[in-house]
């Protein structure tokens, strides 16, 4: 039976110790709140209900509950209940560096990248796994087709082509371990086809770029504007040679902006006039709340665009299942880049997600995400207009994080105010591409798909209380 008062997010790991139980909790509290375990602006249990946890009489967590306020480590306001006191943001000179998380591991998370891994659907995950394993065959144990499951590809050739608009076979795609993995494998085919460059989005993710950096190419960022990424740069004359390039076309990550549809037909149009290859990475595609939906941009051209898609978003990242919808020109390099046979993806679990797509478990449970990370999103929006009003939310469609564009120059500041508050969050400048030439950007990428349920309503708090006035 769930606690009295968990809706409120917080489980204080109290253990009151000392020659009386109010002396006791009181100290417990104090030292919780003095070495950050409690951040400041968390909202404290209500006295019956921590009580009722710890097994003491309520007027004991009241009396502790007042020696605290009257001490100032603690608020109470009426109708509000108790919470952990705000201590001022020191100056910027007793912060950590940009960047960098405080040397106290963070209360709060609200890096992007990660979906709520508390919602991850165990109970139709294991049934999906007993009915796979119970009719696989014998030989569906072994090493296997170094393009993955057949079981697998087949479900994902459906569901991409009816949720996505992409078109494809079975046998035009690849199981890969996730993006990172496939980015590799492609890293690898275009740098044996000859490519030496490789054109990117000037905001992005520094493991991608690095990953085919060490695949020998170089990565040459486009520019950005309220359009998207301008991909005109590249039709005006490949710069740098590039004859590939790199793009989160439906949902840019981080910025948020989806391509405009006449420079998706641009870019297209770019690949069959110079024989050149878009890598689409399908960035938390799925994930869309108050806009029609974008289709994959490989569907305009399946023999000029790579699809590459993952679960880490949708499920979880820890399941190291993505794919890659490849064309058939290069479906057989790509596939011996992989290797001989399937070495880097278990096959049970190709197996598990297989029938949870055929069985509608997938579909069920992209549309429940989609609604949890809708009213989180609808949260935010609502407590960043109630209080940072000056702050404005961007990229905020689809997807599961947002960009909180800053008055310039405060970026830092905002980022040391954050650890502060016990809250793990990215500043913009860390996706900027080193040789990105666009204007800099003051803002913080806050991840709110990553908190659990019981974290959400501290994570939000720590954050509005990091961000200027």
């Amino acid at each position: 039976m769930p606690r009295p008062w968990a809706t409120l997010g917080v489980d204080l790991h109290l253990e009151p110790a000392g020659p009386g139980l109010r002396r006791g909790l009181t100290d417990a509290l104090r030292e919780a709140v003095r070495t950050g375990r409690l951040a400041p602006g968390t909202r404290l249990p209500s006295s019956r209900a921590l009580a009722a946890d710890l097994g003491i009489a309520r007027n004991t967590v009241a009396e502790a509950y007042a020696d605290l306020v009257a001490e100032g480590w603690l608020t109470a306001r009426q109708g509000s209940g108790t919470s952990v006191a705000v201590r001022p943001v020191p100056p910027p000179a007793a912060g950590p560096a940009p960047g960098h998380r405080p040397a106290s591991r963070p209360v709060y998370d609200l890096v992007p990248g990660t979906p709520d891994l508390s919602a991850f659907p165990r109970t139709a995950w294991l049934k999906a796994a007993r009915r796979a394993l119970a009719v696989a065959p014998h030989d569906a144990l072994g090493y296997g087709d170094p393009r993955g499951r057949v079981e697998l590809r087949t479900a994902l050739a459906g569901y991409l082509a009816r949720a996505r608009g992409v078109r494809t076979h079975p046998d035009g795609i690849v199981i890969c371990s996730g993006i990172a993995h496939g980015l590799r494998m492609l890293g690898q085919v275009l740098r044996d086809r000859g490519l030496t460059s490789l054109a990117v989005e000037s905001y992005g993710l520094d493991v991608h770029w690095r990953l085919l950096e060490r695949a020998g190419l170089r990565t040459v960022p486009l520019g950005l504007d309220e359009l998207g990424t301008r991909v005109e740069e590249l039709t005006a004359g490949d710069p740098a040679g590039a004859r590939a390039v790199l793009l989160t076309a439906a949902h840019q990550f981080p910025i948020g902006g989806a391509l405009h549809h006449e420079r998706r037909a641009a870019v297209v149009d770019w690949a069959r006039r110079g024989d050149g290859l878009i890598l689409e990475d399908d960035y938390d595609g799925e994930f869309r709340y108050d806009r029609r939906p974008v289709g994959a941009l490989q569907g305009l051209d399946p023999d000029r665009v790579v699809y590459l898609g993952t679960a880490s978003k949708s499920l979880a990242p820890g399941l190291r299942l993505g794919w890659l919808v490849v064309p058939p020109s290069i479906a057989a390099e790509v596939a011996a880049a992989k290797g001989g046979v399937d070495w880097s993806c278990g096959v049970l679990d190709q197996l598990t997600l297989a029938e949870f797509i055929t069985s509608g478990a997938y579909d069920r449970h992209v549309r429940a995400a989609r609604l949890h990370y809708r009213r989180r999103r609808d949260a935010l929006v609502a407590e960043l207009a109630r209080r940072a009003p000056s702050v404005r939310p961007t990229g905020i469609a689809a997807g599961l994080h947002v960009v909180l564009r800053l008055p310039p120059g405060t970026e830092r500041a905002a980022l040391r105010a954050a650890a502060w508050q016990g809250l793990a969050v990215h500043g913009l400048h860390r996706y900027r591409h080193p040789a990105a030439t666009v204007e800099r950007r003051d803002a913080l990428v806050v991840g709110y798909g990553t908190p659990p349920d019981h974290a959400w309503s501290g994570a939000l708090d720590a954050l509005c209380a990091a961000l200027p006035e």
